[in-house]
């Protein structure tokens, strides 16, 4: 019973396939990091702050790209994307590797920026293969996936550079995003499902009717969500630093990654989702206990036990609610932003706990970065109560982004029936074509309403419009 939910989500067409290629595209993407770390320390004798530089470069170019290359998705497919960015970043990494500093900084702004979009686009996919009722342990899967690349990217990027040198590992990485770009372009995974209008529909939908508080609140969960834990991945090292077990820095990092993968496969097989800021509260409130674990690493070790485990299933939560507030033809911009927020988070994660760490004592990274997911956490809480107390009240009338998830550009009305007064003026009016996405029938979907979408397995009735 247990593994139901991924045995049936693992049958549908195109999932498996996609997890797969997906897992092995982000491996040289993950390695990227601490390669062009080393590169610039010992190839280019710069200090760890010129590395850092360099990867804010990327960092912020990559944030900018994602929701761009995600719009051009929208509107003109993926594969042009994927042509365009494969391209730029073997081009990157095999010129990255003979340049001087000041014009690498300049090229990590635009290789950050046309990145290959291997997370945003593995995301949008399992949101077009997948029924709603199936999407949560789908992003789990993802989620899993996604920890087993970057438990093995890094890795294998320090044990090239450090045994055939930082240039010959930025080459591999250039030929692992050439594999990979040409990989996810023979898989094309659909970017919308088949009961959606397709790209070449030409179906537009304007920003302001998903770009609500809501939509914000979650990327804002989703940025605090990697604040966090980039902000543990570098206290964790400070800690046993200074407590002179730096050596098993390695093992205490696999240990929190395995948490992570646990929680996550245990939250995919959950039948009741979440909100997003749920699941934050307790991770942030979870690192900051961290912090008295004094100056043992197994103690160290078993105190992120609770915030490991959530990490994943946080992840998950914040892809699926995205996927389902956002129409099909703007979900690729939706999901570029979503890892714009998880590339910011990152981004001052570190920075904001190793500030801590130096002015402070290293156990202060912890309880700093928890302490800004919890007030994260706080601002973002009572958007969530209005949207519960919304969708516990049939009297509220659904959002401008609600109306444009289900109600197609372009659809018309008939009116049925008279009312009690009998004025055909009061009729009211139902959808004649196209019929709403909300209300097509998915196979072996249960009726569900979750504050977001309603949907019945009770095929609609188009009533034709009455003669005048």
């Amino acid at each position: 019973m247990l593994l139901k939910p991924y045995r049936e989500t693992l049958a549908l067409p195109g999932i498996k396939s996609l997890l797969a290629v997906a897992t092995l595209a982000r491996i040289p993407i993950a390695a990227g990091a601490v390669v062009l770390t080393l590169h610039v320390v010992n190839d280019l004798g710069r200090g760890y702050g010129a590395a850092g530089l360099i990867g804010a470069a990327f960092t912020i170019g990559g944030s900018v790209g994602a929701p761009v290359l995600g719009r051009v998705i929208d509107r003109r497919g993926l594969r042009l994307v994927l042509v365009l960015t494969t391209v730029a970043e073997v081009l990157f990494w095999s010129l990255a590797q003979a340049v001087p500093y000041p014009a690498l900084l300049a090229m990590a702004l635009v290789g950050g920026f046309l990145a290959l979009p291997a997370f945003s686009v593995a995301r949008q996919s399992i949101s077009a293969l997948t029924p709603e009722a199936q999407r949560l342990p789908a992003f789990a899967l993802d989620s899993i996936s996604t920890e087993m690349s970057f438990m093995a990217g890094p890795a294998l990027g320090v044990l090239i550079a450090t045994t055939a040198g930082g240039r010959w590992a930025m080459l591999a990485i250039g030929a692992g995003i050439l594999l990979s770009g040409v990989g996810l372009w023979l898989l094309d995974p659909p970017v919308r499902a088949a009961h959606e209008a397709p790209i070449t529909a030409g179906e537009r939908v304007p920003r302001r009717s998903w770009l609500g508080p809501r939509f914000v609140a979650v990327l804002l969960v989703t940025m605090a969500a990697t604040l966090v834990l980039a902000g543990t991945d570098v206290t964790v090292v400070a800690v046993l630093r200074e407590n002179g077990e730096l050596g098993w820095a390695s093992l205490v990092m696999t240990l929190w990654a395995f948490y992570s993968l646990l929680g996550g496969f245990a939250y995919g097989t959950i039948r009741r989702r979440l909100p997003p800021v749920v699941l934050l509260a307790p991770l942030a409130v979870a690192t900051m206990l961290v912090g008295l674990a004094g100056a043992h690493w197994w103690l160290v070790a078993l105190l992120l036990i609770p915030a490991g485990a959530l990490c994943a299933p946080l992840i998950t939560a914040t892809a699926d609610a995205i996927s389902r507030m956002i129409p099909a033809a703007a979900r690729g911009e939706a999901m570029g932003l979503h890892n714009s927020a998880l590339t910011v988070g990152v981004a001052l994660g570190g920075p904001l706990a190793g500030v801590a760490a130096d002015t402070l004592s290293p156990s202060w990274g912890f309880v700093t970065v928890g302490g800004a997911g919890v007030l994260i956490a706080l601002l973002v809480l009572p958007t969530e109560l209005r949207r519960r107390h919304a969708a516990a009240d049939p009297a509220v009338t659904p959002s401008a982004a609600e109306h444009a998830a289900v109600e197609p550009t372009g659809t018309t009305y008939a009116a049925v029936g008279p009312t009690a007064a009998g004025s055909r003026a009061d009729w009211p009016m139902i959808p004649r074509q196209p019929v709403p996405t909300s209300l097509q029938r998915f196979p072996d979907s249960e009726p569900t309403t979750d504050g977001d979408t309603l949907r019945t397995n009770v095929e609609p009735t188009v009533t034709p419009k009455l003669p005048a």
